[in-house]
């Protein structure tokens, strides 16, 4: 229960509040995506890039990263192609599954879970994930319905790409800027999530019960909250040798919801942007249960 409270109810919230103006304004959704991934998420890639201390620990974070992408990918894959799936149903599916909401939801229960040191360690995996995020997502979330060469395109398009590539070498080469602009980068920057999680409830609100496709939801949450952490397991016990804290953070990390970002790649890419809002919706309802079992089977 103290994890629903502190956790789960103000990521609740946040979605009723979009839902709610949603249904009250009708709004136009596509445009308040375009500002949060084209100003508030570039923003929010540099800062947290910027100020990431980028340690060895990283290297097994990122071979971790890539293996768990590729597996869960795969399974998508092999999915789809039993199911006869179109390209953009496939990609939808990759873009609910493969990627965590490992930040604002992530990081808060593996403090609550594990204390400050597995905090640290949380906050190294969301500025990873944010990584993944922003090239593997805009690519499977533009690759359905542009092909492969226009999805690596897009990539580049899209300026969290630059920003990410900006901080990294400030970061690298230690080069300071000023506190005024940090402090302009930062906040526009911390208004990116908040707003991300507004836009999925604004889309939800847009849905009706009746459309849910509820075969590929329940496939989406299994895939998300069971097989993920389960793969990451199977990782960090038989495929690397993994500090003990790490396992931990790793597994449950890979546990979480569907990240809510995707939402906005789908949106902009037109790639079932209704499947992949409704698999991260439930998602997170489902994450109050899931996550409270596997904190006390990994504990």
């Amino acid at each position: 229960m103290q994890i629903f409270i502190s956790v789960m109810l103000p990521v609740l919230l946040i979605f009723g509040f979009g839902y709610g103006i949603q249904k009250w304004k009708r709004l136009d959704i596509t445009s308040i995506s375009t500002v949060a991934l084209y100003v508030l998420i570039p923003c929010l890639v540099f800062n947290t890039i910027y100020k990431a201390n980028l340690d060895k620990t990283y290297v097994q974070m990122v071979i971790f990263s890539f293996i768990l992408l590729a597996t869960l990918v795969l399974i998508n894959k092999v999915y789809s192609r039993i199911k006869n799936h179109t390209a953009s149903m496939e990609n939808g599916l990759i873009l609910s599954t493969a990627f965590m909401n490992a930040g604002n939801y992530g990081t808060p229960i593996i403090l609550f879970a594990f204390g400050e040191e597995a905090f640290a360690l949380a906050v190294i995996f969301m500025v990873l994930q944010q990584i993944i995020m922003n090239f593997f997502g805009v690519y499977y979330a533009a690759k359905g319905k542009e092909g492969i060469l226009a999805a690596i395109k897009s990539v580049f398009e899209m300026p969290p790409t630059y920003a990410l590539f900006a901080a990294l070498v400030l970061n690298l080469s230690n080069i300071t800027i000023g506190e005024n602009l940090l402090s302009v980068i930062a906040l526009v920057g911390d208004a990116a999530i908040p707003l991300v999680m507004v836009v999925l409830g604004m889309q939800l609100a847009n849905l009706k019960l009746k459309e849910f496709q509820w075969s590929e939801i329940s496939y989406g949450i299994t895939t998300r909250m069971i097989l993920s952490p389960i793969v990451a397991y199977v990782i960090t016990v038989f495929i690397m040798d993994v500090d003990p804290l790490l396992r931990k953070v790793l597994i449950v990390a890979s546990a979480m919801p569907s990240a809510a970002t995707m939402v906005l790649f789908a949106l902009q890419y037109k790639t079932e942007p209704n499947l992949v809002s409704s698999i991260t919706l439930v998602s997170t309802v489902v994450s109050v249960f899931t996550i409270t079992v596997l904190l006390n089977v990994v504990h």
